[in-house]
């Protein structure tokens, strides 16, 4: 877990978000072991930013890969923040439900959840 915070945390140092303030950094391991990192953008043109999440998912799908086996989300603030309703889901798209999610701050404080705690009903494609 110490590899994937470190990641989150690098990230989070290059968020760009002069609108809120509030800077997310997201690591996801891959099926292959490998790390994909992303930062919220935030821009004036509310809601066309992106959350952190969604740019780590992004990094892994670029790079080949569909499948979480473990997330960091780090944020600053007084509390650990959880993925938005929207990263919950975009998560949910490529991580089953045991997949733990792990929730920090730069002080060290994390709480961690499985995806199913945090998504119990999201969608997902139909059996076929």
């Amino acid at each position: 877990m110490q590899n994937l915070s470190n990641a989150a945390k690098t990230a989070m140092q290059q968020a760009y978000a002069p609108y809120s303030n509030y800077s997310v950094g997201a690591a996801i391991i891959g099926s292959s072991g490998e790390v994909y990192s992303g930062c919220n953008v935030e821009n004036a043109a509310y809601p066309l930013g992106n959350c952190a999440e969604t740019s780590a998912i992004a990094a892994m799908i670029a790079a080949g890969e569909q499948q979480i086996k473990e997330v960091f989300v780090m944020t600053k603030g007084a509390k650990p923040g959880t993925p938005c309703g929207g990263c919950r889901q975009r998560l949910a798209e490529f991580a089953d439900a045991s997949v733990l999610v792990h929730c920090g701050l730069e002080t060290g404080e994390v709480n961690t959840y499985t995806m199913g705690e945090l998504l119990p009903h999201g969608f997902d494609l139909p059996d076929t």
